[in-house]
């Protein structure tokens, strides 16, 4: 990071750093000063009339948003729409999100702000479309630098190519193996601070990066404490947290709260990469209708719940939800929480009142609301040359056609468990790792939230309708992970489909989606393990026999136990095949031609009772 500050972002406002920490692969480097807001003179120092009484507090305004994924286009198909609710109860699917639209939203909302902080909840990279992760996401950093965001969390996708990439991100320098990407420039990193405070090294036992940082402006301060959920291991490679440890985040954000309060902060945020799931996916749905936060549920609640009084706000994510409610403190006083939804479709705009005496927040009066990032307002035009630049550079490899499909096939933006694009997915590694010679596999497992997009029928560029680019099908499948096939045992394969309803996926379930001739029913009115069927589980027809061995195929993630399916863990006779983008590719190459596109599948292989 320079040691001076840009001048764009000098006159806005002050970030003071935490003291330096060192990353897991680089030191953080200390925040840039920036130069104090000059005192404005009185004329020739004589005034006829009486001062103005000091204003008892100041409205701060701040603007948030989470899950931005790399999206720095508008994202295709049902993906890229927010759902809002009408006044006639109806709801109503809404085009939103793209960086050029989301740099006018904020800059707009800005005006006549003079305090003003942008701040975001995680996973600004990673699980990005080729634009973005074709570059390891440089192209979203320098997008992020524009639009003048002040500070983000740390998400669980930050750490999918590991702490050293994360530290590359923050500090700057070319990319170990990739370089610099465009002659005589070096990539400066972000100019924001990434906040880690529950995560640190196992060598060290320090937080791999800062663990809150304080904006100053005016005599205003106000802290930002950021943490990931403590359960990333369990949802990332692990390569990506070798030699990290990720603690609880209510005792986290607690330690720094009163570390701040000593310091004499007092006003406090914590950027949590964590959320929960309203009533309604509408984003304008109020989740304290039902009564103080009783329209919201999931994980954020008990942190929230467990979270010292002394943090008074909280923006979230991960979840890819939007609200914006109230859920109780400790000391049983209602407290902000915000989530934004993902791919920069929303950003939520809230006021804290900053009492100039006590240097807290007057809780009282708190206001927010999430708002469309639509795509009818004006493009922000440093943001349109951001991607025409490295479109440019991408073109290449993204133009290049993979297959053909007939019309969308649904996979993110599916509103089923079992969705079309992720049973084409499965049954491309099925037929990758079918041969004998490539693992003799007899079924797919697919993680679904592995599925980051759909494919869309409708050209993205000059390609056509209907024809599926590298750039897409890379949108769709960006972690490029290397396929495995493992012998599991028919009970092993009963608790995997077990696995997906009951334990840490009971609450918020994690349906695999599966290869052709695997089929079964899942009862939903039950609970745990007894929501699968037992007896329905069959292979082309036949019962799964608990005591015969299946070659099974799936990503090196799920191979690893990843989102809690321990049993895929345990296979033996480990085969390594060739990526999941490449197989999904090559399916796309054999199974389709202009003239014969690619249908969506009926994704009827799971039975669901409700």
């Amino acid at each position: 990071m320079s040691a001076t500050p840009q001048k764009n972002r000098a006159a806005r406002r002050v970030l003071a750093a935490a003291a330096g920490l060192a990353t897991a692969g680089a030191l953080v480097a200390a925040m840039p000063a920036t130069a104090q807001t000059p005192a404005h003179g009185g004329g020739h120092g004589f005034s006829h009339s009486k001062p103005k009484p000091k204003p008892k507090t100041v409205d701060v305004q701040l603007l948030s948003f989470n899950d931005l994924h790399g999206n720095l286009e508008a994202p295709a198909g049902s993906a890229g729409t927010v759902t809002e609710q009408q006044a006639d109860g109806t709801t109503k699917a809404i085009p939103a999100g793209g960086v050029e639209y989301l740099a006018t939203s904020l800059r707009t909302a800005r005006k006549g702000q003079p305090y003003s902080i942008t701040a975001a909840g995680g996973d600004m990279v990673g699980a990005s479309p080729l634009l973005s992760g074709l570059f390891h996401d440089e192209p979203t950093i320098e997008a992020l630098n524009k639009i003048d965001l002040d500070v983000t969390a740390v998400g669980n996708h930050e750490f999918d190519e590991g702490a050293t990439e994360l530290g590359r991100l923050q500090n700057g320098g070319c990319h170990p193996t990739g370089g610099c990407y465009e002659k005589g420039k070096k990539f400066k990193g972000a100019d924001f601070p990434y906040l880690a405070a529950n995560v640190t090294s196992e060598k060290t036992g320090k937080p791999v990066l800062k663990p809150y940082t304080v904006w100053k402006k005016n005599g205003v301060k106000i802290g930002f404490i950021g943490v990931t959920l403590e359960g990333t291991p369990n949802i990332v490679t692990a390569e990506g947290v070798k030699g990290l440890k990720f603690h609880d985040e209510i005792e986290t954000v607690n330690k720094y709260a009163k570390e701040l309060d000593k310091q004499g902060v007092k006003s406090i945020v914590a950027l949590i990469h964590e959320g929960g799931a309203p009533a309604s996916t509408a984003y304008n749905y109020d989740c304290d209708s039902p009564g103080a936060g009783n329209g919201i549920s999931g994980p954020i609640v008990d942190i929230a719940k467990g979270i010292s009084p002394k943090v008074d706000a909280l923006v979230t994510g991960h979840t890819h939800q939007a609200y914006a409610c109230t859920i109780p403190d400790p000391s049983g006083n209602p407290r902000l929480v915000t989530s934004a939804s993902s791919f920069g479709k929303l950003y939520t705009d809230t006021t804290l009142t900053y009492d100039l005496r006590t240097k807290d927040i007057v809780r009282a009066g708190v206001k927010s609301a999430n708002h469309i990032v639509s795509r009818d307002q004006a493009k922000a035009k440093d943001m349109t040359d951001l991607i025409a630049r490295w479109n440019k550079l991408a073109a290449p490899i993204a133009n290049a056609p993979q297959g053909y499909i007939s019309a969308d096939i649904n996979g993110r933006g599916a509103t089923t468990p079992e969705t079309p694009l992720g049973d084409v997915i499965a049954d491309a590694q099925l037929a990758g790792m079918a041969p004998a010679d490539k693992g003799g596999a007899q079924i797919a497992f697919m993680n679904p939230g592995g599925i980051r997009s759909d494919l869309v029928h409708k050209a993205s560029g000059s390609e056509g309708d209907g024809v599926v680019t590298y750039g897409e099908a890379f949108t769709v499948q960006p972690f490029t992970n290397m396929m495995n096939a493992v012998d599991l045992t028919g009970a092993q394969l009963i608790t995997v489909l077990q696995q997906q309803v009951s334990g840490s996926n009971e609450a918020s379930p994690k349906i695999l989606q599966v290869s052709k001739g695997l089929t079964y029913t899942l009862d939903m009115t039950k609970s745990g393990a007894a929501r699968v069927v037992t007896d329905s589980v069959k292979l082309n027809g036949a019962a799964i026999d608990p005591a015969k061995t299946y070659r099974v195929a799936m990503n090196e993630f799920l191979a690893g136990g990843g989102d809690g399916f321990a049993a895929l863990g345990q296979g033996t006779n480990k085969l390594v095949g060739a990526s999941d983008l490449d197989m999904f590719n090559a399916y796309l190459a054999a199974n389709s031609t202009a003239q014969a596109p690619l249908a969506p599948p009926a994704a009827d292989r799971i039975t669901i009772i409700k």
